[in-house]
């Protein structure tokens, strides 16, 4: 890979610093764009107009889910999935020949509900600043690394260069729900040598990730008047029974995994979150139907077809135990995530490439993790192969309320970014 020069080094980080308050005031609009799942539109539109602004030739691609259904890795789509398109730049290089490798930089744009607004110190929208800190919800994931790659781009272009092989600059959605974004980036055909994504991983390189899969139990019970109880059903208290049974399961996969290489750290890493509950209709009626709404996680190497296959067999195993649900057994059904999780194999050279970058931005040693959460990098190494890096900024509070993402480790990933992409794919003039 090419050599960078102490005053390139010097020169490039300069860059950043120099970009770095309109990096920060564009990060900020971001933010301030909201936009829950399924009203991203006008964010990736003003994405697009940000690509072509720089001569990256932005297309977008819309979600097929009939092409999406047919793939092993595709979540499971219902009416309130996203079908805002995918927003796809390329920043081309010059020469004929390239002087380095292909890169993907990835970026979710979407984000989870706020929440009650009460209990948001302020407007969960308001990209508000206080020292260190800047506060809103996809503050820290993961408006700022979506922005930090393309700046990153800006900081090589600011002195007159540019990649000298191709990036592929993905703003996707989707990527909470389902990870159908990237996948439907994936099976248009978008590839690289390698792929980074600025995720809130504390500057550290995720080295193995969960698989996630979310599903809804449906009951249903014999309503009756409360004066008479004892002659119905509660569906609500049925469906806890179920929950019951599902802990034991969820209980057993993390027992199976102890000692599971990069997961010997994590006491629990598979967890069941049972995530919503919907039932009855009347305070003074027992309720004749419950259904919840569950995520949990299975280790790398299980697949969610396996994994789906034990939960509908403990389900309808204990059901033949109740009296009730033998009758009247629960419906499951998928509707989200349907995916496996990955390890990123250690010693290849775009991680070597990316701690050597992350050293030069930092001073320090770059430090690897595990991640319990979903990562859209299961695409780029499942299914195309290449190394996966998920490295990104201090975050605190995501998925929670007054999200913040550090400023200073904003500048200092995006800096590594820059240093990375200029080592990785070599560097042009203009």
């Amino acid at each position: 890979m090419p050599e960078l020069t102490p005053e390139q080094i010097a020169a490039i980080t300069k860059s950043v610093s120099d970009g770095f308050d309109e990096q920060i005031a564009y990060t900020q609009k971001l933010v301030q764009f909201g936009g829950q799942r399924g009203h991203e539109d006008a964010v990736q539109e003003f994405i697009f107009e940000q690509f072509a602004n720089r001569g990256y030739s932005p297309v977008k691609l819309n979600i097929d889910e009939e092409k999406l259904s047919e793939h092993v890795g595709a979540g499971k789509f219902d009416e309130h999935h996203s079908r805002i398109p995918v927003v796809v730049g390329e920043c081309l290089p010059k020469s004929e020949k390239p002087l380095g490798k292909s890169l993907i930089l990835n970026g979710h744009i979407d984000i989870v509900p706020v929440g009650p607004l009460d209990m948001w110190t302020r407007d969960p929208y308001s990209g508000h600043i206080e020292g260190d800190r800047l506060y809103g919800r996809g503050s820290g994931d993961m408006r700022a690394g979506a922005a930090a790659n393309l700046w990153a781009l800006d900081a090589l272009r600011r002195i007159g260069l540019r990649p000298g092989s191709k990036v592929i600059l993905q703003s996707v959605v989707e990527e909470e729900s389902t990870g159908n974004g990237t996948l439907m980036a994936h099976l248009q055909g978008y590839q690289a040598d390698a792929a980074l994504i600025p995720e809130p991983e504390d500057e550290k390189l995720v080295r193995a990730n969960v698989g996630v899969l979310w599903f809804k139990i449906e009951v249903r019970g014999t309503p009756v008047h409360v004066n008479a109880m004892g002659t119905g059903v509660n569906a609500i208290d049925a469906c806890f029974r179920v929950v019951t049974a599902l802990r034991e399961l969820e209980a057993d996969w993390n027992q199976r995994g102890v000692g599971k290489l990069y997961f010997e750290e994590q006491k629990h890493p598979l967890n069941l979150n049972v995530a919503k509950i919907n039932g009855g209709d009347w305070a003074s009626s027992v309720p004749a139907w419950c259904s919840i709404e569950c995520r949990v996680a299975i280790f790398p190497g299980v697949s969610a077809r396996s994994a789906a296959d034990e939960i509908e067999a403990k389900v309808a195993t204990f059901s033949q135990t109740d009296a009730f649900l033998s009758k009247n057994t629960p419906k499951i059904s998928w509707n989200g995530f349907f995916s496996e999780g990955y390890v990123l194999d250690p010693g290849s050279e775009a991680e070597k490439i990316l701690g050597k970058s992350h050293q030069q931005a930092t001073g320090e040693e770059m430090q690897t993790h595990t991640t319990l959460a979903y990562l859209d990098g299961r695409v780029f190494s499942l299914y195309d192969k290449i190394p996966a890096l998920v490295y990104g900024p201090v975050s605190a509070n995501y998925h929670g309320f007054d999200e913040w993402v550090s400023i200073k480790s904003v500048k200092r990933i995006t800096t590594a970014i820059a240093l990375f992409i200029a080592q990785w794919c070599g560097v042009e003039e203009y």
